[in-house]
């Protein structure tokens, strides 16, 4: 088995876009349509302002300056425009968007992400718009970074897509058997996590995959206190 790809678990960054990288593939696994609106008018933006300035650049270079300085002077305008559109768009619209797309029940779902500097934990905003009744309801879920990697700096996807279905109803009526695990007590910041046990730990690190997090520790903390206890010796 290849060993598993690693992170530094320092890295706010490096923590975020590899979850933000997970969600989409979850979702498609499940069978979600995803939308490419709003990458593709950025895209569309971005290469409309290349082309301008190649354009330019190219109609300056064979004809010169002085002849093409009035085109030059909208180019540069409009150059302007689309970029400060382009920003608007990024800023205002997208918003930290990482998934949009639609369930196979027909109801709509977007997913923004955000992280506060310094501080390791995940803050989802997902909007979802029911297919039938056109009600749009918004949801908010902080979990650490903890719950989804382990201090070698390992992804494991179970807890994670754990947390959205059963933080997210769209999601966990399609994914049921997440949606359904066992729970422990939650907190304000969101549902609560499944709780793995002895056995699941121990069959997934026979896989090769370490899982972590309060559900981990719940299962696996007495064991470890013993272990800690053991190892230590009195001093005659």
């Amino acid at each position: 088995m290849a060993a598993q790809e690693k992170i530094t678990v320092y890295n706010l960054a490096d923590l975020k876009n590899t979850t933000d990288d997970a969600i989409p593939n979850y979702l498609t696994s499940l069978n979600f349509t995803p939308s490419h609106l709003l990458t593709d008018v950025r895209l569309a933006l971005g290469f409309s302002a290349f082309a301008l300035s190649a354009a330019c650049f190219a109609w300056d270079y064979k004809l010169g300056f002085e002849s093409t300085k009035t085109y030059t002077a909208f180019a540069v305008a409009l150059y302007t425009i689309l970029n400060g559109f382009l920003t608007f768009w990024i800023l205002y619209v997208e918003k930290g968007t990482i998934y949009q797309g639609t369930s196979p029940r027909g109801d709509k779902i977007r997913i923004s992400t955000e992280t506060k500097k310094n501080v390791p934990v995940y803050h989802m905003t997902i909007e979802v718009k029911d297919g039938k009744t056109g009600e749009t309801k918004t949801l908010k879920i902080s979990r650490s970074f903890t719950e989804w990697f382990d201090a070698a700096g390992r992804f494991v996807a179970a807890p994670l897509q754990t947390v959205l279905a059963q933080g997210v109803d769209v999601i966990g009526k399609v994914d049921t058997k997440r949606a359904n695990a066992v729970k422990t007590e939650g907190g304000e910041s969101g549902p609560a996590a499944a709780v793995y046990t002895p056995e699941m730990l121990a069959m997934l690190s026979g896989a090769g995959v370490s899982v972590v997090g309060s559900a981990a520790e719940t299962a696996t903390g007495t064991e470890t206190a013993e272990a800690k206890k053991g190892g230590k010796r009195r001093k005659n």
